[in-house]
């Protein structure tokens, strides 16, 4: 009989199933956003074939490993097929001629935006004239991936205005629809098929008419008990209202792809067809930044507690890095498709945090030599002549044996910038190091590179106090440099570093302008359809 799911022999874990089961479903998302919905099935029912192998391993029986799919990695399938919404059909009697590839749609677009930066670039808007400049050359880059048969992320590309939209069918558009369809034949074969709504009235009439199918879905779903899925139908009938009123009020909306899948759980968003001002993308620039500031700061937090041991912390943090996360993604796909910026606030979140160094050692002390600022020169030297350098004697192990270091030199210049460090043995513990810290400090010395058979000179000199070790984990100061009691006017910036203070933890606690956008608001922004898994 086959061995049992905790024996090391032949049987999986369940966390590697999940796994790979993950990387089907992803595989399944990708193959989709690629327009190769075929392949997005077979990925998806390919997941679903682990489910019955997870649950015997919960129930510590035997797993039948031929029920289980294999690695993605060994599973070989046809290069994804690709897909792209083509801009508007041109009247008739102007405009390009309707694309009939991939790579038309690309040029064509590409052309749109050249046009466009040469009319910005005339009319003097140099900021606008920048943004068309760099969607074109986008296009540029996504032209040559795909003569080069390389894939191609559509969803980076901005999309001009058009009165196209996506359905999964056909059949249920009409036939002046579906006539109006008929030039793009290739694009459809790429798995996208393409709607041209000749007025608003047609397009709001499909609107309803595809709200009666996800009501009619619902109802069935119900009838068949299976409630979950009736409510996900029913919430996404509903959602189309917003969409509805738009086209009521003569605005272009994307139009959602029909129920009836079963292997796609849908979530609708509301999507408006309007071009990103050039105000728009500053503030899509500094929310980027700000929830990028965020995530890498989370991220920080979350590795100093792993290294602590200190789990509850851990995730909490992890979790605030993973919204961060989903926020910049929801903030690029509604740029990429020329939103506005979705709602958002600040709100004052006040939080402990434990600064640690987990790349340094419990040996390690480490020095870091930043800069001088307003160096004097000695006599006989020009300032902009100083070729100054830094030296430090650290009286540990003892004074008789210290432990010396020195930078490089930086040349013809009175603000050297030096951003070196340097390592030091320690001993936390030791009864000399710690007197050393609290009575002694960090000396330094600066000093002026002597020529050819000439002395070094000294510039001046410079205490740095380390008490504060005992407590923070490390010390940052700008200390002035003296010529024995007297000033120079000349300063150092030094930092020295310890993995964590000598006198415990460091613990800080923070108050910060937190940047949130707000989820209702975005899910109604939004108009695209995505898998939930």
């Amino acid at each position: 009989s086959a061995p049992k799911a905790h024996s090391p022999a032949g049987q999986p874990t369940k966390d590697i199933l999940l796994e790979r089961q993950k990387e089907y479903r992803m595989a399944a998302l990708k193959a989709k956003q690629a327009g190769d919905i075929d392949q997005a099935k077979m990925h998806i029912k390919a997941s679903k074939g682990f489910d019955a192998a997870v649950e015997a391993l919960e129930k510590g029986q035997p797993v039948d490993m031929s029920s289980i799919p294999p690695p993605l990695s060994q599973v070989t399938h046809p290069a994804p097929q690709k897909a792209i919404t083509s801009p508007s059909a041109p009247d008739s009697g102007s405009g390009p001629a309707q694309p009939q590839t991939v790579l038309e749609a690309l040029e064509q677009r590409m052309a749109k935006y050249k046009e466009a930066f040469t009319q910005a670039k005339a009319s003097g808007d140099e900021r606008k004239a920048r943004m068309h400049d760099r969607i074109a050359k986008q296009y540029q880059a996504a032209i040559r991936a795909h003569k080069a048969d390389r894939p191609i992320n559509f969803d980076e590309l901005p999309a001009p205005p058009g009165r196209f939209f996506c359905s999964q069918k056909e059949d249920d558009l009409g036939e002046a629809a579906a006539a109006a369809t008929a030039p793009h034949k290739n694009l459809c074969q790429m798995g996208l098929n393409l709607v041209i709504f000749s007025s608003a009235q047609q397009q709001l009439e499909f609107l309803e008419g595809r709200k009666k199918q996800y009501m009619k879905a619902a109802l069935q779903a119900k009838q068949k008990n299976d409630l979950e899925h009736a409510k996900t139908l029913l919430r996404a009938a509903k959602s189309l209202d917003p969409m509805i009123e738009a086209a009521r009020s003569g605005k272009t909306v994307d139009v959602p792809s029909p129920p009836g899948d079963e292997d796609k759980d849908f979530i609708l968003v509301h999507h408006s067809d309007v071009q990103i001002s050039e105000k728009a993308e500053e503030v899509y620039t500094q929310l980027t930044k700000l929830l990028k500031e965020q995530y890498e700061k989370c991220v920080t937090y979350s590795k100093q507690f792993t290294h602590m041991g200190n789990v509850a912390e851990t995730t909490k943090f992890e979790n605030m890095a993973e919204q961060c996360k989903k926020s910049l993604e929801i903030l690029k796909l509604a740029q990429n498709r020329g939103l506005q910026p979705p709602k958002h606030y600040f709100e004052e979140r006040t939080y402990r945090t434990v600064r640690i160094f987990p790349e340094l050692s419990s040996t390690d002390m480490v020095v870091f030599i930043v800069r001088g600022m307003n160096l004097p020169a000695p006599s006989g030297v020009a300032t902009n002549d100083l070729d100054a350098y830094v030296k430090f004697d650290f009286p540990y192990p003892s004074t008789d044996q210290p432990q010396k270091h020195k930078t490089s030199v930086i040349k013809n210049t009175n603000n050297p910038g030096y951003n070196q460090s340097f390592k030091l043995n320690i001993n936390r513990n030791h009864r000399g190091f710690r007197r050393v810290i609290q009575s002694k400090g960090l000396k330094l010395e600066v000093l002026h590179k002597g020529g050819f058979l000439r002395s070094d000179k000294p510039i001046g000199t410079a205490l740095l106090k380390l008490e504060k070790l005992e407590t923070e984990s490390e010390v940052r100061e700008i200390v002035e440099l003296m010529d024995g009691r007297k000033a120079t006017g000349g300063r150092l910036e030094v930092r020295v570093r310890l993995r964590e203070p000598l006198g415990g933890q460091d613990h800080q606690t923070v108050t910060e302008r937190w940047l949130v956008l707000e989820e209702p608001q975005v899910n109604d922004l939004l108009n695209v359809f995505i898998w939930k898994y």
